[in-house]
């Protein structure tokens, strides 16, 4: 198996942070008339808007696409920023220290390919620790970061010098950090003479939200101020991580004047070659940073492969990674051809986009061979295991690039085709354990998908025999372990993810993957051990229930999970369910969906189609995503030579990709029947 073969420089150290994703009223929805908002922080953005002179509207939008008007504990972003207003210290992060990365599997996930085992893991490493409780790492900076002194890079000193205020207030404080944006703010505007005072137009204040920013590329900046400018002509309400109600009331037909934007002495990336611009939405701020495709002897290349997607092979995916690195190293690792590849990096701070490699081409992302060869593959800067926090700007960038890949390729905007590198299985028995875990239990799947405009839905009841998971992300804060140090409590955190348990109590064992644990002891909370758990917007047919309590089927087995009708932590769905047809004790279930041996042409070796260590056995039912065709992408040399090279083989078996664990597997379409979900559903 081709690994990858550079070290990882150090990273970020984040430390352990709260991530308090609160219940989303969409930006677009006016605020519910009757309903003024909790005092408390509400008043601290009209109380430093009112003594720094600016707009409260933009002081609260501005403050809307860093954090989500959230204070995280006072803990740092994937890009160095603390509390609502996203005041950035890189000096501070960089003190914090920490460890080297864990190593992670051949990302390409494809046995035939010839190449040296050696290295160590892409962006994301973040595979399930071999050892049970092993923590996944903290890590620091390189001290060659340019991220390090980056435009924006470090806003919370001049902001404690604006403001009286000390650094560790700046940073714990919300009241403190949202008087310091303020006063950033301000001191902004006055550089570019325009307008001040809190009742100045809001308008005129395009030039220094663009600032506010960070980026010293101008298409970045203004893709950042479009998006407050959005936020204030929308306006926005919720609730916060820390309990606040807060509200930003529309602002209907406000047009920004971006004159003062040329005046910022921003760069403007130089306009790309015929043919090599970035595939992007136009309303973004992307680049062309290209991935090379270089060959090194003895049958060797990377970091890539040719193809002509979807001409050639229907893309199905796109998948969700986060880096485990700084964006700008991200960007040095892609840049090198023994290393591997991703179609796009988005940097957390601006939520600027870098495209790599072109859509039609096969990056080597996922771990699982046929997954790369029908998917498209997104690195977001930040850290699962951390805890540290996604900016709003980077959460709506990737939801604006993915409704455009969407659109442009016929992907269904659902979970089971824009899903996370821990949801892409084993290639075969061997892999299922160092398989990526990211973007992990900390990204806001719900969230996401309501930046989608899929938000999930409820579309049956409680007898149609399907549920979606959906927790509300503010209160759902599983007692995850292992952040920082094994066995230790992470900090309380908004996830995404549901725990499952083996029977219909919180004191009940854990459910156990047996692709994890072989001797059949039951997975854990460890942040990594992601073999008992579900996630925001994943669809199971329902096993049982029992009070307050829902079981679902998973991995062969009844997984049970605290389902109160004073709180679902579901949507009850319909749709297809595949169970084994009659007379078939058990069936087996795959983790790529390649042709039968007949298919394959004279000189091209067979792909085996191994089942996985799992059991699926007849009663048992399972979410149907999609049904496909076998499929094997052959690409194995530099130049295309190697028979069958640069083709898809395709033979007659089909395939039905089904929700088997948290992770979306595969059945033979001969082994199964596909019902309507209420067909024996569990009352």
């Amino acid at each position: 198996m081709l690994r990858t073969r550079r070290p990882l420089t150090r990273r970020i150290a984040i430390g352990t942070a709260v991530l308090g994703a609160a219940a989303l009223v969409p930006v677009g929805a006016t605020p519910a008339a009757g309903a003024p908002p909790t005092p408390g922080r509400q008043q601290e953005y009209a109380a430093a808007a009112a003594e720094f002179g600016v707009p409260e509207s933009v002081l609260l939008a501005v403050s809307y696409l860093e954090s989500r008007w959230d204070s995280n504990a006072g803990t740092p972003s994937t890009s160095g920023g603390y509390g609502p207003m996203h005041l950035t210290d890189h000096r501070h992060v960089r003190s914090l220290g920490g460890a080297e990365p864990e190593h992670g599997e051949d990302r390409r996930g494809d046995p035939a390919r010839p190449g040296p085992v050696t290295g160590q893991a892409a962006p994301d490493a973040t595979s399930r620790p071999t050892v049970p409780g092993q923590p996944s790492p903290a890590t620091a900076t390189a001290p060659d970061d340019p991220s390090a002194d980056s435009p924006g890079s470090q806003t919370l000193d001049t902001a404690a010098g604006l403001t009286g205020a000390t650094e560790t207030a700046l940073r714990t404080d919300p009241a403190a950090n949202i008087r310091g944006g303020a006063a950033l703010l301000a001191t902004y505007q006055r550089d570019l003479a325009g307008p001040t005072g809190r009742a100045s137009d809001p308008a005129a204040w395009y030039g220094a939200v663009a600032r506010y920013a960070g980026s010293d590329q101008a298409d970045a900046a203004a893709a950042f101020a479009d998006e407050v400018y959005r936020t204030i002509v929308e306006g926005a309400a919720r609730t916060t991580d820390d309990g606040h109600r807060i509200s930003l009331a529309a602002h209907p037909g406000l047009v920004p004047q971006r004159s003062r934007l040329d005046r910022l002495g921003l760069r403007t990336p130089p306009t790309p070659a015929t043919g090599a611009g970035a595939e992007c939405p136009r309303d973004i701020s992307c680049e062309w940073i290209p991935a090379p495709y270089e060959a090194f002897g003895d049958g060797d290349y990377g970091n890539h492969d040719l193809s002509d997607r979807p001409a050639r092979q229907k893309i199905e995916y796109i998948v969700i990674h986060d880096t485990e690195e700084t964006y700008d190293n991200t960007l040095r690792l892609v840049q090198d051809p023994t290393y591997v590849s991703w179609h796009y990096t988005l940097r957390s701070a601006d939520g600027h986009i870098a495209q790599h490699v072109r859509a039609k081409d096969v990056a080597w992302h996922a771990g699982n061979w046929y997954v790369n060869a029908k998917s498209i593959g997104l690195e977001h800067e930040g850290f699962a295991a951390q805890g540290t926090w996604y900016t709003e700007a980077m959460y709506r960038t990737s939801a604006k690039l993915v409704r455009h890949l969407a659109a442009r390729y016929d992907i269904p905007l659902d979970r089971q085709h824009i899903i996370g590198h821990d949801n892409v299985p084993g290639v075969l028995p061997g892999n299922v354990a160092g398989m990526h875990w990211d973007p992990g239990p900390y990204w806001d799947w719900s969230h996401y998908f309501d930046l989608l405009r899929a938000p999930f839905s409820r579309t049956g009841g409680p007898r149609t025999g399907l549920v979606t998971i959906d927790p509300d992300v503010r209160t759902n804060r599983p007692a995850f372990t292992g952040c920082e140090t094994a066995g230790t409590p992470c900090a309380p955190h908004g996830s995404s993810a549901v725990v499952l348990h083996s029977a219909p109590s919180a004191d009940a064992p854990l459910v156990n993957d047996v692709g994890l644990r072989p001797d059949g002891t039951p997975n854990t909370m460890h942040i990594a051990d992601h073999g008992a758990r579900v996630s925001a917007g994943q669809t199971y047919a329902v096993a049982g229930r029992q009070g307050d309590w829902t079981a679902i089927w998973y991995l062969g087995q009844r997984a049970w999970f605290h389902n109160p009708a004073s709180k679902p932590t579901v949507k009850w769905a319909t749709g297809l369910v595949a169970t084994p047809k009659p007379g078939r004790a058990t069936i087996p279930v795959y983790g790529r969906a390649y042709p039968e041996a007949a298919a394959y042409p004279a000189g091209v070796p067979v792909q085996a189609v191994t089942p996985l260590q799992y059991t699926l056995a007849a009663g048992q039912r399972y979410a149907v995503g999609d049904v496909l065709p076998g499929e094997y992408y052959r690409a194995t040399t530099f130049d295309g030579s190697s028979p069958g090279d640069w083709t898809v083989i395709r033979g007659d078996t089909r395939y039905v990709q089904i929700q088997f664990g948290h992770r979306i597997m595969y059945v033979d379409a001969d082994d199964v029947l596909l019902l309507p979900s209420p067909v024996g559903a569990p009352r």
